[in-house]
Protein backbone atom coordinates (compact mmCIF):
# COMPACT_ATOMS: atom_id res chain seq x y z
CA UNK A 1 0.00 0.00 0.00
CA UNK A 2 1.37 3.49 -1.16
CA UNK A 3 1.40 6.80 0.91
CA UNK A 4 -1.16 7.88 -1.29
CA UNK A 5 -3.48 5.18 -1.34
CA UNK A 6 -6.93 5.83 0.51
CA UNK A 7 -6.66 2.38 2.58
CA UNK A 8 -3.47 3.62 4.42
CA UNK A 9 -5.02 6.79 4.74
CA UNK A 10 -8.28 5.30 6.80
CA UNK A 11 -5.88 2.98 8.08
CA UNK A 12 -4.49 5.87 10.21
CA UNK A 13 -7.32 8.06 10.42
CA UNK A 14 -8.84 5.07 12.37
CA UNK A 15 -6.33 4.84 14.77
CA UNK A 16 -5.98 8.38 15.63
CA UNK A 17 -10.04 8.30 16.26
CA UNK A 18 -9.28 5.04 18.70
CA UNK A 19 -6.25 6.72 20.30
CA UNK A 20 -8.35 9.91 21.22
CA UNK A 21 -11.02 7.58 22.35
CA UNK A 22 -9.26 5.20 24.52
CA UNK A 23 -6.26 8.26 25.66
CA UNK A 24 -3.77 5.75 26.55
CA UNK A 25 -0.97 6.65 28.41
CA UNK A 26 1.31 4.35 26.43
CA UNK A 27 1.58 3.46 22.67
CA UNK A 28 3.57 0.35 21.62
CA UNK A 29 4.36 -0.55 18.53
CA UNK A 30 5.32 -3.99 17.67
CA UNK A 31 6.22 -4.78 14.26
CA UNK A 32 3.88 -2.02 13.18
CA UNK A 33 6.60 -1.53 10.08
CA UNK A 34 5.07 1.98 9.16
CA UNK A 35 6.11 5.67 9.59
CA UNK A 36 3.40 7.26 11.66
CA UNK A 37 1.87 10.35 9.92
CA UNK A 38 3.02 13.72 12.08
CA UNK A 39 0.03 14.45 13.61
CA UNK A 40 -0.38 11.27 15.04
CA UNK A 41 3.50 11.66 16.58
CA UNK A 42 3.10 14.94 17.97
CA UNK A 43 0.02 14.07 19.54
CA UNK A 44 1.59 11.01 21.29
CA UNK A 45 4.87 12.55 21.82
CA UNK A 46 6.95 10.45 24.24
CA UNK A 47 4.20 8.24 24.87
CA UNK A 48 5.31 5.81 21.91
CA UNK A 49 7.52 3.53 22.45
CA UNK A 50 8.73 1.20 19.02
CA UNK A 51 10.93 -1.50 18.65
CA UNK A 52 13.18 -2.42 16.04
CA UNK A 53 15.23 -5.62 15.22
CA UNK A 54 18.43 -3.45 14.70
CA UNK A 55 21.16 -1.83 17.09
CA UNK A 56 20.33 1.33 15.73
CA UNK A 57 21.26 3.99 13.80
CA UNK A 58 22.74 0.61 12.33
CA UNK A 59 20.56 -0.93 9.98
CA UNK A 60 17.22 1.08 10.04
CA UNK A 61 14.19 0.70 8.07
CA UNK A 62 13.31 -2.59 6.70
CA UNK A 63 15.60 -5.96 6.92
CA UNK A 64 17.83 -5.36 8.94
CA UNK A 65 18.91 -8.61 9.29
CA UNK A 66 19.39 -8.90 5.87
CA UNK A 67 21.19 -5.75 5.72
CA UNK A 68 23.38 -7.21 9.21
CA UNK A 69 24.16 -10.28 7.38
CA UNK A 70 25.54 -8.86 4.58
CA UNK A 71 27.29 -6.38 6.41
CA UNK A 72 29.23 -9.76 7.99
CA UNK A 73 28.54 -8.06 11.49
CA UNK A 74 29.52 -9.93 14.91
CA UNK A 75 26.70 -8.59 17.11
CA UNK A 76 22.94 -8.27 15.94
CA UNK A 77 20.93 -6.40 18.21
CA UNK A 78 17.10 -4.68 19.14
CA UNK A 79 16.60 -0.89 20.24
CA UNK A 80 13.25 0.42 22.04
CA UNK A 81 12.96 4.12 21.35
CA UNK A 82 10.32 6.91 21.46
CA UNK A 83 8.73 7.35 18.27
CA UNK A 84 9.46 10.61 16.10
CA UNK A 85 8.84 11.95 12.59
CA UNK A 86 11.84 10.63 11.32
CA UNK A 87 12.14 6.56 10.54
CA UNK A 88 13.65 5.24 13.50
CA UNK A 89 15.27 8.03 15.02
CA UNK A 90 13.24 8.86 18.26
CA UNK A 91 15.15 8.90 21.27
CA UNK A 92 17.07 5.52 22.14
CA UNK A 93 15.42 4.08 25.57
CA UNK A 94 17.00 0.84 25.76
CA UNK A 95 18.89 -1.60 23.64
CA UNK A 96 20.94 -4.99 23.51
CA UNK A 97 22.95 -7.33 21.44
CA UNK A 98 23.76 -11.10 20.93
CA UNK A 99 26.50 -12.47 19.68
CA UNK A 100 26.59 -14.11 15.79
CA UNK A 101 28.97 -15.44 13.45
CA UNK A 102 29.94 -16.37 9.87
CA UNK A 103 27.55 -19.28 10.19
CA UNK A 104 24.60 -17.70 11.02
CA UNK A 105 22.49 -16.90 7.91
CA UNK A 106 19.83 -14.19 7.67
CA UNK A 107 17.07 -16.55 9.54
CA UNK A 108 19.20 -17.76 12.17
CA UNK A 109 20.13 -13.93 12.78
CA UNK A 110 16.56 -12.81 13.13
CA UNK A 111 15.95 -15.76 15.69
CA UNK A 112 18.46 -14.75 17.81
CA UNK A 113 16.69 -11.26 17.44
CA UNK A 114 13.30 -11.90 18.07
CA UNK A 115 13.84 -12.62 21.99
CA UNK A 116 15.93 -9.97 22.33
CA UNK A 117 13.48 -7.79 20.93
CA UNK A 118 11.37 -9.06 23.52
CA UNK A 119 13.72 -8.05 26.35
CA UNK A 120 14.52 -4.64 25.04
CA UNK A 121 11.14 -4.18 24.56
CA UNK A 122 9.82 -5.06 28.09
CA UNK A 123 13.05 -2.96 29.57
CA UNK A 124 11.86 0.07 27.32
CA UNK A 125 8.40 0.06 28.80
CA UNK A 126 9.16 -0.41 32.08
CA UNK A 127 11.32 2.26 32.66
CA UNK A 128 8.60 4.62 30.94
CA UNK A 129 5.68 3.48 33.24
CA UNK A 130 7.96 3.61 36.02
CA UNK A 131 9.15 7.05 35.20
CA UNK A 132 12.76 6.61 35.19
CA UNK A 133 13.02 8.04 31.43
CA UNK A 134 14.36 11.66 30.86
CA UNK A 135 13.94 12.86 27.22
CA UNK A 136 16.62 15.81 26.23
CA UNK A 137 16.28 16.33 22.40
CA UNK A 138 17.00 13.53 21.21
CA UNK A 139 18.82 11.36 23.76
CA UNK A 140 17.31 9.96 26.77
CA UNK A 141 18.36 9.29 30.49
CA UNK A 142 17.28 6.38 31.98
CA UNK A 143 18.12 5.84 35.45
CA UNK A 144 17.90 1.90 37.00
Amino acid sequence: MNEGDGGRVAQEAALAQTLESLQPELVILARYMLVLPPAIVRRWHHQMINIHHSFLPAFAGANPYRQAHDRGVKVVGATSHYVSEGLDEGPIITQDVVPVSHRDDVDSMARSGRDLETIVLARAVRAHIDHRVLVFGNRTVVFE
